[in-house]
């Protein structure tokens, strides 16, 4: 007889580890789901320059400069002139329309997304959207939550070269009452140096660290497309994981609208043989089946002790509620669980904690 709900409820380890990787698609189905606030729309970079009103400034560009493409237009316009007017105010517009985002009241894929997670894991996001760092601070008082990094900058992040740490946007610290600038929005141009700036290669050394590291066992990609301008990012990647054949166990997880074959082939070096998930809808991924017990799950059904544990059945959570409240109540028994586990392991030495 194989685990009941109950005992994955129930069930809690210390260690493990797991890396969310997010692009685009992760924010663009979060509010195809739930509309932001305002109605504003994420944008692709094939409909970037409509959607943030950008099709002036393009229209005054020479020929050889203009594009369809936000991706394509912003290299062109970047090799002519990294300096040029045209760039600055793009620049802005981007900040500002981006800035002015508002997660909905009711609960959205971020807010499910940070609640499915614990220290132990981390959130990296190559997004601009300030979608993951709002659902952050919402969920933060209701659970643990787990780590996050900002790969491209954020509009809602700012950092503090004297304090060597982030905050809120254009806040200070409570602490140093030092001024938290904004980080600065890394655009599509072919090769990124992410150590040219102080506040990217710190997030870059964390993402680094947990692809690395051995606790590790499973990668979810979600909606992360490795764009060709983006090279730099995939290779970094790439070398902190490692080779397939050094991944033999763990398990490699694609969230994407794509048709499988085209996103198993392109995160292919990633892969080791059939060790991979891929589904259409957060609600069918690891997240979904079994929040914040991850890596209980992957133990259990990869490397179970008992015919018990691999049967054991999943917890996933509803993705109906209509309320914060709803969502908060139904994780309540899985962070009373997590609470009473530390109680009785206070000298527990967790490598991401």
């Amino acid at each position: 007889m194989g685990k009941t709900k109950q005992d994955r409820i129930n069930t809690v380890y210390g260690g493990g580890g797991q890396v969310v990787i997010l692009g685009a698609g992760a924010s663009i189905a979060s509010t195809r789901r739930n509309s932001e606030i305002g109605g504003k729309l994420l944008p692709s970079m094939d409909n970037f320059i409509e959607l943030l009103g950008l099709n002036e400034i393009v229209e005054s560009l020479p020929n050889h400069i203009q594009a369809k493409n936000f991706e394509t237009l912003y290299s062109n316009l970047h090799n002519d002139n990294p300096n040029s007017g045209e760039i600055l105010e793009i620049e802005k517009r981007v900040f500002d329309y981006f800035s002015q985002m508002e997660l909905p009241n009711e609960p959205t894929i971020y807010d499910y997304l940070v609640l499915s997670l614990r220290p132990r894991d981390l959130i990296a996001t190559f997004n601009w959207d300030p979608f993951l760092y709002q659902a952050y601070n919402r969920n933060c008082k209701i659970a643990d939550m787990p780590h996050i990094s900002f790969l491209h900058g954020n509009v809602a992040i700012g950092y503090s070269s004297v304090d060597k740490r982030c905050g809120a946007s254009g806040m200070t610290s409570k602490e140093t009452l030092n001024y938290y600038p904004p980080t600065k929005l890394l655009y599509p141009v072919h090769k990124k140096n992410y150590n040219d700036d102080e506040f990217t290669q710190t997030e870059w050394e964390r993402v680094k660290y947990w692809l690395n590291h051995d606790s590790t066992k499973i990668v979810t990609i979600f909606g992360y497309g490795a764009p060709a301008t983006d090279i730099e990012a995939v290779k970094l990647l790439n070398e902190a994981w490692g080779t397939s054949n050094q991944r033999a166990m763990e398990q490699f997880e694609i969230i994407d609208i794509r048709p499988e074959q085209e996103v198993r082939k392109q995160w292919d070096n990633f892969i080791h043989s059939h060790h991979y998930d891929y589904s259409t809808d957060y609600f069918n991924s690891s997240l979904a089946r079994n929040p914040r017990r991850t890596f209980e799950s992957y133990h259990q059904h990869i490397l179970p002790m008992t015919p018990d544990e691999m049967f054991s059945a999943s917890n996933p959570v509803p993705s109906t509620f209509k309320t914060m409240d709803e969502l908060w109540d139904w994780h309540k028994d899985l962070v009373d669980a997590e609470n009473e586990w530390k109680q009785k392991n206070p000298d527990f030495d967790a490598d991401f904690k």
